[in-house]
Formats: C-alpha cells, structure tokens, sequence
C-alpha cells in the first residue's frame, strides 16, 4: 500500500493571525481541497463551520480538527435543499455571531453528455452554482452588518474548455464564473468582494483512489509517466488551492473583486500542441 503522506507532502508557511476573530463557512470541506482550506484557515486563527454529504467523515474530520485545537463546526446535509443552506448560516451565526467569509466549494461531479437527463442537470446546478448563490445571498446579509466580507466560488479549468461526455460539469462550472461577475458588482458598494479560483488537475481522495493497492514506486512511476498537462510538469496538491484561496480571502486582496484566479499549473497556458519534453528542450538549447 502506498504511503499517502508521500503523496500529499506539501505544506505552507501560516500567516499567523490573519483571520484572528474571523468566522469562515466553507462548503464541501470534509475532505480534499475543501478541507484543506478550512485546515489553513484555522491555523490562521479562524473559526470555521464546514458541510459535507458523509455524516461520518465529516465528524471524524470534525474531531481530527478539534483535536488540533482547531474552532471547528461540521455540518451535514445536501447543498441541493436550501433549508440546509440556511441551517448552515443560521447555526454558524448562533455559534460565533457572525459571518465573514465564505467559500462556495461542494459541487456535485456530474459529468454527462448525450445521455444526461434533466436529473443530471438539476443535480450539478442545483448543487453548484444556484447552492453558490444562495450562499451568498445570505451571508451577505451577514457580512453587510460585519462592514465587509469576502467570499470565494470554486471553479475550475472545466469552464473554460470543451471535454468529451461533459456537458453538465462544464456548463455549470461555466456558470459559476459568471456568477462571481454579477455578485460582485451587486455587493461592491456593501465592501464585499466576491473572486472566482479555478484549480486545474489536483490530487485529491477521489484520483489517488487507485493508489492504494499501489507500492510507492508504482506511483512514483505512474505520477512520472502520465500526460504532462501543466507547464510545472506535475498535478496539484489541495495545500495548494488553499493558499490562494486564503490570499483571496484575506485583507492583502483588498483590491480584488470580480476576477478569477488560476490555480492549474500553467494548464491553460499551453496550446493544443503541448510542451515539449525537457529533452526536446534541450536539444533546441544545444542547436
């Protein structure tokens, strides 16, 4: 089996206290990039209350948390109902008295394409970007009352390019971006600042799945030899979405509204053509 911890090594240097006396709702933050966000977030000093579908592994990551030191809150429940985005508010403002930031991230992976049914599309827009907007609409009442707030829409390279058998992930990721646009126009003179992130390839629970029956030298071998994507040559890590995302969220982005920032590597800088190998480069280099 292989040993994950080898896998998902990277880590990143805490602006300590930067969220001091924040409070943060993060969607779909049980596992993942989700939850590496809310990780970084409490390391920073916020309060965060985090939702998921799976009771189970969102109370053990709950627990994992609080036994960091973490002020954590686990939520489940479906981001379809709004009843259960506004239990979320309204018990994270029980518990702490306000709302400061807000991260749109549970977003249902239904990638159909000829063969969707209009369940495939409800369940990706009701999920995504009409959850994205809810979300927003009642936090913002919140944040107005705070003075100021900022919120982030998970997003991802899938809104900006066509895939095979992908209507439904890509449309609704698509609709996403242009979401964070016309909110963040609403909410601009409320000082709430509304940005779009939009990860490329990230490793996560859901693409390591196979290496867990794998030696580490199988994966070794399998991360080295798979399509290069991305300029640096390599997926993404969770640890490093968060980072970004903290940066959006956080005071330094004070100027920041309306925009989206790429989180994919160099993935849509390369052209249809690729990049070529280092070898290849090299060679140039020498002729």
């Amino acid at each position: 089996m292989a040993d994950m911890n080898k896998i998902f090594w990277r880590t990143r240097k805490p602006v300590i206290d930067r969220f001091k006396d924040r409070v943060a709702i993060v969607t779909g933050g049980s596992a993942g990039i989700g939850r590496s966000i809310v990780e970084e977030l409490c390391k920073e000093g916020a309060k965060v209350c985090f939702t998921g579908r799976n009771e189970e592994k969102g109370k053990k990551a709950e627990a994992e948390m609080k036994a960091q030191g973490f002020e954590v809150m686990f939520l489940a429940g479906n981001m379809r109902s709004e009843a259960f985005c506004e239990e979320i508010v309204a018990k994270t403002v029980e518990k702490w008295g306000t709302v400061h930031h807000l991260v749109n991230n549970a977003f249902s992976f239904t990638s159909k394409g000829k063969d969707a049914t209009r369940e495939d599309w409800l369940e990706v827009f009701e999920t995504g970007p009409f959850a994205y907007a809810k979300m927003i609409q009642l936090c913002a009442e919140h944040m107005k009352e705070a003075g100021f707030g900022s919120i982030v829409n998970m997003s991802s390279i899938s809104a900006h390019i066509g895939q095979p058998d992908r209507w439904t992930y890509n449309s609704a990721k698509g609709a996403v971006n242009m979401l964070t646009v016309c909110t963040a126009m609403d909410y601009a003179f409320d000082n709430i600042r509304i940005n779009t992130l939009s990860p490329g390839n990230i490793l996560s629970e859901l693409t390591t799945r196979r290496f867990v029956d794998m030696t580490d030298e199988e994966v070794a071998v399998f991360l080295q030899n798979r399509p290069s994507y991305e300029l640096l040559e390599r997926s993404g890590q969770p640890v490093e979405v968060a980072g970004p995302c903290l940066f959006l969220l956080s005071d330094e982005a004070s100027f920041l509204t309306g925009t989206e920032y790429m989180v994919d590597g160099g993935n849509l800088t390369l052209s249809p053509q690729g990049m070529p190998s280092r070898e290849e480069k090299q060679d140039e280099y020498k002729n």
